[in-house]
């Protein structure tokens, strides 16, 4: 008699227990859980198009490349990052301006009394416009530098800092424009 109310007593543990897991079970695949991560904070029921100007060179020091490199990064962190399509004409959101200060100057001195570093920095202008809510609108300066060590040529370094310098501002860009943090 006793160890079969040991028994009942262990069945009805174990229903107790598959009741609810079922219960917890059944509650877990009801809930739906977002998050989105894209440092984005765009209303896509008033914004949904973006015109993204190329940025032309107004900086006395050039290297060619660099227009080109600059202006693909900023169209493709957009297109990355957002929902946004991007236009010819118009557009909700609109971004041009224009690369203006590309130069390198000293920035360390050796024991010897020689240059040891080397920085490189390229800076853009840029005019924002949003045409949904004009409170947002901007004109503002970015700034991005990278050193190097003297040693080198700047020909040997120059396309990995400038794409690290363009990577830099146009993230600087996007966040100033659509990541309201």
């Amino acid at each position: 008699m006793v160890s079969i109310k040991k028994n009942i007593k262990v069945i009805r543990h174990a229903l107790l227990a598959l009741t609810l897991l079922i219960s917890t079970i059944a509650l877990m695949s009801a809930c739906k859980v977002s998050l989105k991560f894209n440092g984005a904070s765009i209303d896509y029921t008033k914004t949904k198009t973006i015109r993204i100007a190329d940025f032309p060179i107004r900086s006395s020091y050039v290297w060619g490349p660099m227009g080109p490199m600059f202006n693909n990064q900023l169209k493709d962190v957009f297109a990355n990052h957002t929902h946004l399509q991007q236009v010819r004409r118009g557009g909700d959101l609109v971004i041009e301006g224009e690369i203006t200060q590309y130069s390198q100057r000293n920035k360390s001195v050796s024991s010897e009394g020689y240059s040891a570093q080397t920085e490189l920095s390229m800076t853009v202008n840029v005019r924002f416009t949003n045409n949904a809510n004009h409170s947002q609108d901007f004109e503002k300066q970015f700034t991005s530098t990278k050193s190097y060590e003297t040693t080198q040529s700047l020909s040997s370094v120059q396309q990995e800092l400038v794409e690290q310098m363009c990577k830099d501002l146009t993230d600087q860009i996007f966040n100033a424009t659509v990541a309201n943090w």
